[in-house]
């Protein structure tokens, strides 16, 4: 497994005009799952080619963060899984966590996320 972690942008997503407009920080975490074999062959022959290059993963990652806005970040959740599968033919199984810490919430609170888990079909 691969875990990515805290990787933080700003983006327009939200139901408020405000926070479409204004924009806040997201951050998501990322688990990439990857059969043994391939885990195996990475590390005997010590080579970025034949694993998962978790740069690639943060840059699709932050793409969609940065991207289109949306209104639920379910959505965006989503929207990076599914990307990560469709761009990452290594990765059986990826959960996203995507957390919104200045989420709209008259409360003292840590955080608010959404946890998506996609698996290869």
């Amino acid at each position: 497994m691969i875990r990515l972690t805290g990787l933080r942008a700003r983006g327009y997503h939200g139901v408020l005009e405000r926070e479409q407009a204004e924009g806040q920080t997201f951050l998501v975490d990322l688990e990439l799952e990857l059969a043994e074999a391939v885990l195996d062959t990475a590390a005997r022959t010590d080579d970025v080619a034949e694993t998962v290059n978790y740069a690639e993963v943060a840059d699709i990652a932050l793409g969609i963060l940065t991207g289109e806005p949306a209104r639920l970040i379910e959505t965006v959740a989503v929207r990076i899984a599914d990307a990560v599968l469709a761009t990452q033919p290594r990765v059986s199984r990826v959960q996203v966590t995507l957390h919104k810490p200045e989420a709209p919430i008259p409360a003292d609170f840590a955080d608010v996320a959404v946890v998506v888990n996609r698996e290869r079909g």
